[in-house]
């Protein structure tokens, strides 16, 4: 038994180090969601020792029963692996199984819904900061299923910010800034002012994280941070969407329903670069999706999957020079990998992806990148645009070392949103 235990934790420790946050590892898993406890907006960040829950769900297109286990992995603020050992963060056991599932009825594509509320009263977080949830296959940490972000915080201090336009000409029509302050409790010694790290990302994603080390201003426990060079991010446009929730009737969105015998698809209306159209404000979820279904009573057993056709006509039909673009949103897990990659079909002069997608909401953009990727972004520049009115709303994160700790402690974080201008 004692060989047994220290097998897993070495396995744990070892598999974290090459573990990427918020991908998917095996193509039988599709929408996995992580948020709060109902409600599917909710991003997955919890008070340290609360009562506040998450849930989890996720389906296997493989539609039969295995045992899946899940653990956490604590990261510092940048998403690096902590040095600390599993039972240094994690009360109870390591690893707990999957036990709640439900095989898919009406759907015509067959797969297992699975179900965990977390953190399980059994293996429960001790520490505040960034978590990887890793869920594998037969309490195997090496055969990892995919991985989903979430925070626990210990509120030690108190955030405060706005969103603002910035002062500059050249990106004062484009851009959004935040004015944050934090004052941190008397309790909390600062030697240093990187003792104290700002986080901000834009609708949640965090590949367009900024990262903020040193304040413009100082002084004791209270730090301010104005830099409008580090703190503005490029405004976009409000997402486009798709409304996948009935496959019996058309929505607005939607060019042509095909149905047949074993397979649906879904043709979206063709889309078209939005850089030079005037902006016009409708409300969005902000790169989100739901589950839900108006065919049926049940949208997580009874939704079925939908082949769903993105298309993308740029200027002249004419391919980007230099650059691929990639369908973003929280249902690609904000990435720009093969599995969102567009690709160029030159007969029609338009980018095309098919994704197999759960009935349901879907928020998406289009994004850029450079073929060659040297340490850009992704940008809406060229398909999306940016403008400074545009809604979106903002989380700030405060993250703590003290002298000699081996984490990054999460100590607050507050909202904010550009449309009203206030927590």
């Amino acid at each position: 038994m004692k060989h047994t235990i220290l097998f897993i934790l070495l396995s744990i420790t070892l598999a974290a180090k090459s573990q990427i946050p918020d991908h998917i590892y095996k193509s039988n898993i599709r929408s996995v969601k992580l948020h709060k406890v109902n409600n599917p907006y909710g991003y997955p960040i919890i008070n340290l020792n609360s009562l506040e829950d998450l849930d989890l769900y996720f389906d296997d297109l493989d539609a039969g029963i295995k045992n899946y286990y899940y653990t956490y992995q604590l990261c510092n603020a940048d998403w690096s692996p902590t040095d600390l050992r599993p039972f240094d963060y994690i009360r109870g056991f390591q690893t707990t199984r999957l036990s709640v599932y439900r095989i898919s009825s009406i759907a015509f594509v067959r797969y297992t819904n699975y179900y965990t509320r977390l953190p399980d009263r059994n293996c429960v977080p001790t520490r505040s900061g960034n978590y990887l949830l890793k869920v594998f296959l037969d309490n195997d940490t090496t055969k990892l299923v995919f991985t989903k972000r979430f925070l626990i915080v210990d509120n030690k201090a108190s955030v405060s910010g706005q969103v603002l336009q910035p002062y500059s000409s050249s990106i004062f029509r484009t851009h959004q800034k935040l004015q944050v302050g934090v004052s941190l409790l008397p309790t909390l010694n600062v030697f240093n002012q990187q003792d104290v790290k700002v986080v901000l990302l834009q609708n949640y994603a965090w590949p367009m994280a900024s990262y903020l080390f040193r304040p413009t201003l100082y002084r004791g426990n209270y730090f301010e941070y104005t830099d409008e060079s580090a703190n503005s991010f490029p405004a976009g446009k409000e997402w486009r969407w798709i409304d996948l929730r009935s496959i019996r009737l058309m929505s607005e969105r939607m060019q042509r329903l095909d149905k047949q015998p074993t397979r649906t698809d879904v043709y979206i209306l063709p889309d078209n670069e939005r850089k030079q159209q005037i902006y016009h404000y409708y409300r969005d979820v902000n790169g989100f999706y739901t589950i839900e279904t108006t065919d049926n009573v049940n949208p997580f057993w009874q939704s079925d999957y939908v082949y769903t056709h993105f298309t993308y006509f740029p200027p002249g039909n004419v391919q980007y020079p230099g650059r691929d673009i990639y369908l973003f949103g929280e249902f690609t897990n904000y990435e720009t990998n093969e599995n969102s990659k567009m690709e160029f079909n030159m007969e029609k002069g338009a980018y095309e992806k098919t994704l197999l997608l759960k009935q349901g909401f879907y928020d998406y953009s289009y994004v850029t990148v450079p073929v060659k990727r040297e340490g850009e972004l992704v940008s809406f520049e060229n398909t999306e645009g940016n403008y400074t009115s545009t809604e979106n709303v903002y989380l700030v994160l405060v993250y703590y070392r003290p002298f000699g700790g081996r984490s990054d402690e999460l100590i607050a974080f507050t909202t904010l949103n550009s449309l009203l201008a206030r927590p």
